[in-house]
């Protein structure tokens, strides 16, 4: 057993006696990004990848490509920082720091301003100090101002640990092999979550344009992303199934917000980033428990459901009443919302968004059988999609666990509390 000494750093706790203890700066210069003009982008070829901090997700250690690329005659005429190659990319700004996230760029590339690159001023083990740098939260050296930042002259002048190069490189040896095998476990269980996705999504379709049923005779509906119907069920327009609301909005309403995983809900229960929501409340209305919800802008990504609150909301929400089943016709949104009927019937399609007001849904076709046929299908999707959720959770569970694993894996070598098995 070597022996321990006390680091004198609170995140690292002891090392080895020999491993020695540095600064940030004397091992690293600090790159910064730079503003990415909206001309630029939608390049898929070029002299440089442009990083952005969502290129930088995932659980891969190396980077050699990007959604964007810019040429050089750009790089020279806007003064972008090129980052050399084999330094290491970190988020430095809002939610995508929070996230933690690292990568080595295998290329020269340029960083949009949401990121920094740390390049090597000392000849130590990149791959040893990829994974030590994954122990540092960045939030630790956070400005406290409105939107998350790293304070970089905290950062430059807070500590690492070092072993010797030859330590430094069996550290990094043995974690690429374990936490190789940790990932590829990680992403098997993805891809399971993926596919239990896309079976509730199919079994939803399924149920409410077929019915449960296999047996009863059916009949085309004239609709090409419907096909065939049973013989006994109706296809009417929306104008005439469902009701469009607009109520009154009263003194104490708090914000109720749709949600893209169809959730309708007080924004207060939810947090309050990743989400669409109108800053002014210019021509807000009420919505009460049970009213059905479609999102005029974001219904196409399943922001569609049933609000279990009582509240005001954004113009933008379409407000809904039916005499049918309101989980039955909410799930049959959702499954034009899953095969992308939305998005091909929109105009003024917009990133991430598109125009679904109460003039489009008015219009829609829908599949209308008996009522008591709807709540039938809506208690048998209501029942196999928790099934399936729980069956979810407890995958996220794993994935949670694998991924807690790792940290502590890394920790435990990148510190020196544990050496690496001979």
């Amino acid at each position: 057993m070597r022996k321990m000494k006390d680091s004198g750093v609170e995140w690292i706790g002891k090392i080895p006696e020999k491993w020695a203890v540095q600064k940030v700066k004397l091992n690293f210069s600090i790159i910064s990004g730079n503003g990415f003009k909206e001309q630029y982008q939608g390049k898929e070829q070029g002299d440089y990848p442009f990083c952005k901090a969502s290129d930088i997700n995932g659980n891969e250690k190396i980077i050699s490509s990007a959604a964007n690329y810019v040429d050089n005659n750009i790089v020279k005429i806007e003064g972008y920082n090129v980052i050399p190659p084999y330094s290491i990319i970190m988020a430095k700004i809002g939610e995508a720091l929070k996230k933690n996230h690292r990568k080595i760029n295998a290329v020269p590339c340029i960083i949009d301003n949401n990121c920094q690159a740390l390049a090597q001023i000392k000849n130590n083990n990149l791959g040893y100090l990829y994974y030590l740098l994954t122990q540092i939260d960045m939030s630790w050296f956070d400005n406290s101002g409105t939107v998350p930042c790293v304070n970089n002259t905290a950062f430059k002048n807070s500590y690492i640990c070092l072993p010797s190069l030859p330590e430094q490189q069996q550290i990094a040896d043995y974690l690429n092999v374990e936490c190789s095998e940790i990932d590829g476990l990680v992403s098997d269980i993805e891809k399971q979550i993926t596919t239990l996705e896309q079976y509730k999504r199919s079994v939803i379709t399924e149920a409410v344009t077929k019915g449960l049923d296999p047996t009863v005779p059916m009949k085309d509906s004239g609709i090409e992303w419907i096909g065939e119907i049973p013989e006994h069920w109706e296809c009417v327009r929306g104008k005439y199934t469902l009701e469009y609301l607009q109520r009154p909005v009263r003194k104490d309403d708090d914000v109720i917000t749709c949600f893209r995983d169809g959730e309708v809900t007080l924004r207060s229960n939810r947090r309050e980033d990743g989400f669409t929501m109108s800053d002014k409340e210019i021509g807000y209305q009420g919505v009460d428990v049970g009213d059905l919800v479609v999102h005029g802008m974001d219904g196409f990504a399943g922001a569609i459901g049933i609000s279990d609150s009582r509240g005001k909301a954004s113009p933008v929400l379409n407000v809904l009443n039916t005499g049918q089943s309101k989980r039955y016709i909410m799930y049959y949104l959702r499954s034009m919302a899953y095969g992308d009927v939305f998005t091909a019937i929109a105009t003024g399609i917009r990133v991430r968004s598109c125009d679904l007001r109460w003039n489009k849904l008015a219009e829609l076709p829908y599949p209308v059988p008996p009522l008591s046929e709807q709540e039938n299908i809506v208690e048998y999707i209501d029942n196999l999609l928790q099934q399936t959720n729980d069956i979810i959770a407890i995958k996220k569970q794993q994935i949670k666990a694998l991924i807690d694993y790792k940290k502590s894996l890394i920790y435990e070598y990148v510190t020196g509390k544990k050496e690496i098995p001979a």
